[in-house]
């Protein structure tokens, strides 16, 4: 387990969230399930109150806090995908099931918890060294919902 791990608040949702997150990436697994041993807040005795994985290596905590809680864009994740391939994938399966899609490559998946699905190319074209290029690519990526790695490229070269 890592010296410092994210921890996700969920209503009864813990196990299945961090199911569903470790089958999305490579290098992810669930390390740990533990139960509530009494009756609190959280759930009955027996039900699952903490959940331990792993997601590309880094480690995470579920937790069934016993109420819904927000989540806000101040504290998201974000997933640096190779190509517009990995941007596509991960995009679908995390709306999948009721998550919305947001702007500029933003979403929320079904439990409510913010992603960032962002192409490498992103980093090509909006922070590129051409200013007058990564101006325009930043211009489109403003008008974009996911993210699109030709037209951030088109962008960039002003075509």
């Amino acid at each position: 387990m890592s010296k410092v791990s994210p921890c996700l608040w969920f209503d009864g949702e813990a196990e299945e969230a961090a199911n569903f997150y470790v089958s999305l990436l490579p290098n992810s697994r669930i390390e740990k399930v533990q139960k509530n041993v009494v009756d609190c807040p959280a759930g009955k005795a027996g039900s699952v109150l903490v959940v331990y994985f792993t997601l590309a290596g880094q480690s995470y905590i579920a937790l069934n806090g016993g109420m819904k809680m927000e989540y806000s864009h101040a504290a998201s994740f974000s997933i640096d995908c190779a190509d517009q391939a990995e941007v596509d994938r991960l995009w679908d399966a995390l709306l999948a099931d009721g998550g919305k899609a947001e702007q500029c490559g933003w979403l929320r998946d079904r439990f409510g918890v913010p992603w960032q699905i962002v192409p490498t190319a992103v980093h090509d074209t909006i922070a590129g060294p051409d200013p007058a290029g990564a101006g325009r690519a930043m211009q489109a990526m403003l008008g974009m919902i996911k993210l699109d790695v030709e037209g951030l490229r088109r962008a960039y070269q002003g075509v």
